[in-house]
């Protein structure tokens, strides 16, 4: 019996947020800009950076880094992506626009030259080393420039950005210091090893795990009867593997592949910035204006 069919869409909830545009110009509270780190300012590489609407010069925030799925996509739930930064939401969501700044990084082709929207590099040999780079630039850049608190940086992704979570965010030693939670959102890498790009086999997976240590992870997932990939696909997994560390699993209540769930009012949104807010380093409370908004 397909009881996926039976799980609400995402569309039987209305939005209770709207994700801010893209823009061109400087970065500023409540804006949306496409930027470019200097290193890569000769390039077509670029991201998207997101100011919170309480966002101070003389305060530090955390930092919410986001990755997008593949592109294009679309399902018979006329769920879509487009694979670009700009059409993120996951940080939006998350965050409602205050308290966190949002940076959503690009993947990048092999040459290191512009944004690519299926998986990372090119076909066949998908070379990720130009996507670390960036990263490991952007991350501390904009940290310094817009007060970015390092201690509390998320890295969060939905679908390929999912399997980024690790197999960026853990990829080796350096890059994974970078991060303090993470928020993978349908997949998981080193559940299937079926995929395209290289080192997709578990004992690769396990080698990226092993660098988590004792950082939590909430990994979420919409509702599936597909057995390979769903949330106990991915509890199976980790359970495989003897990993400890502190891990947290939910269900979107969705049956969609859709990162705009987490644009509408749910059981698991709430519970998954209570779990942010409880792992944080950074008091949001003592940021300015956190009183005016209902974030949890």
């Amino acid at each position: 019996m397909d009881t996926t069919n039976e799980t609400p869409d995402i569309r039987s909830v209305e939005a209770d947020l709207i994700v801010p545009p893209m823009i061109s110009g400087q970065p500023e509270r409540g804006k949306r800009v496409r930027q470019t780190i200097p290193e890569y300012q000769e390039t077509h590489v670029y991201h998207t950076l997101y100011l919170p609407s309480n966002w101070s010069s003389d305060r530090q925030y955390p930092l919410l880094v986001e990755f997008t799925g593949n592109g294009p996509y679309h399902d018979k739930y006329h769920d879509i992506s487009s694979g670009r930064v700009e059409d993120s939401k996951l940080g939006f969501g998350i965050s409602a626009g205050h308290n966190f700044i949002w940076l959503c990084l690009p993947y990048l082709n092999n040459l290191g030259t512009t944004n690519v929207t299926q998986w990372w590099g090119n076909k066949p040999d998908y070379y990720v080393e130009p996507t670390l780079d960036y990263c490991k630039n952007a991350v501390p850049w904009v940290c310094q420039k817009y007060n970015g608190n390092p201690n509390s940086v998320i890295i969060t992704g939905f679908s390929r950005g999912a399997i980024a979570c690790n197999y960026i965010g853990l990829n080796d030693d350096e890059i994974s210091k970078l991060w303090a939670a993470f928020i993978p959102y349908s997949h998981y890498d080193g559940v299937l090893e079926t995929w395209s790009y290289s080192a997709c086999d578990r004992a690769s997976a396990l080698t990226r795990l092993n660098r988590l240590k004792n950082r939590p992870q909430f990994i979420c997932h919409e509702a599936t009867n597909n057995q390979q990939i769903g949330l106990n696909a991915t509890k199976c997994y980790l359970d495989s593997t003897g990993i400890q560390a502190p891990l947290t699993f939910r269900e979107t209540g969705f049956r969609n592949h859709n990162d705009a769930w987490v644009l509408r009012s749910c059981p698991t949104r709430k519970t998954l910035r209570h779990w942010l807010k409880s792992i944080l380093t950074t008091s949001l409370t003592e940021l300015p204006g956190f009183e005016n908004h209902q974030w949890v």
